[in-house]
């Protein structure tokens, strides 16, 4: 066994038995951002044996304060984070299998993100992808571990298909503006505090040790000192997911082809194909003020004062609206409809 797992064996729950079991386990992370970040260090360093990250964004300078695994020099080389994620863990430890997905989980690709997989780990900013992963997940039996944070609150939920409710149960509409780390901001702190209640929760699950899960959903207000635990009761009775067996964010007929992205005045357009991006940057050049490039994604800088980033996927992000018509516009106008 790694000499590098020695103090984690040394801890009796684990021992050397969990840790075998950690080697052979396969986790998938979706999102990259805050706490993605955090939960992918805490679960590379604790020796899982595989580890999927998927995110559909790159790194960005407002990134830096709370996403703790990337730094100015990933800003510069403008990495999608899951590739720059991808690079830095890979340094970390490389006795596990690492791979990075840059995709926008969505009900068209869900199936091949959690093939081989036995837990997903909640590291998104918004709930429609959360709605996404907790019908997969509980359509295939694999637990979903729940967190986020805004602000000073955090709040996290290991919920596992069969022995606890599911999302829905929780929260029943995606629809809410609610408040974002990019309306209201956030401190990192609560970042560490929200994944590591996760991460821990997931290597329970993962060694075997279900009689000391938490049957909880737990929340915390770190500046005011505030802590709650609300104690797991019965599936609600009419939740489409866990209790119907409906699935609904997995309805493939739902509309995916807009989204803005959790207030930072982006708006992601799916596109209808893939982009090569070595022929759009040479396309864009002559319309645009700047066009960069490299070898995940293009840059290009419009007249108009935004700016679009395209994926080789045919994801476009149109930067510096939050106006979908205006987006799609923009869209038009320099990619085609």
């Amino acid at each position: 066994m790694d000499a590098r797992y020695s103090r984690q064996m040394l801890f009796a729950p684990i021992g050397e038995a969990g840790q075998l079991k950690l080697g052979q386990s396969a986790v998938c992370i979706v999102g990259m951002g805050a706490l993605g970040t955090v939960l992918a260090n805490h679960i590379v360093r604790a020796g899982v044996g595989f580890v999927r990250l998927v995110d559909r964004d790159y790194v960005e300078l407002s990134n830096l304060q709370r996403q703790m695994l990337y730094d100015e020099d990933d800003v510069q080389n403008g990495y999608p984070k899951a590739v720059a994620a991808e690079k830095k863990l890979a340094r970390i430890n490389s006795s596990i299998r690492i791979e990075s997905v840059v995709a926008d989980a969505t009900v068209h690709n869900i199936d091949e993100l959690l093939q081989g997989i036995d837990l997903v780990l909640d590291g998104t900013d918004n709930f429609q992808t959360r709605f996404l992963l907790n019908d997969a997940c509980f359509s295939r039996g694999i637990p979903f571990t729940y967190g986020g944070a805004v602000s000073a609150h955090g709040m996290s939920a290991m919920l596992v298909p069969g022995q606890t409710p599911c999302l829905r149960c929780f929260i029943q509409s995606a629809d809410s503006s609610g408040q974002t780390c990019d309306t209201i901001g956030v401190i990192a702190p609560v970042i560490d505090m929200v994944a590591s209640y996760q991460a821990v929760e997931a290597l329970k699950y993962l060694v075997g040790a279900g009689d000391k899960r938490r049957t909880s959903l737990v929340t915390f207000d770190l500046w005011h000192n505030r802590h709650y635990e609300m104690k797991f009761g019965a599936p609600a009775a009419n939740c489409p997911c866990c209790q119907l067996k409906q699935y609904p964010a997995l309805d493939p007929a739902q509309p995916e082809l807009v989204v803005s992205l959790c207030g930072r005045e982006t708006v992601q357009l799916a596109g209808s194909g893939p982009l090569d991006l070595a022929l759009w940057s040479e396309r864009l050049a002559p319309a645009v003020v700047k066009v960069s490039a490299n070898a995940y994604l293009v840059r290009a800088e419009l007249p108009e004062g935004e700016r679009l980033v395209l994926f080789p996927d045919g994801r476009v992000f149109v930067q510096g609206t939050e106006d979908i018509v205006r987006a799609k516009t923009l869209y038009a106008r320099y990619i085609g409809a």
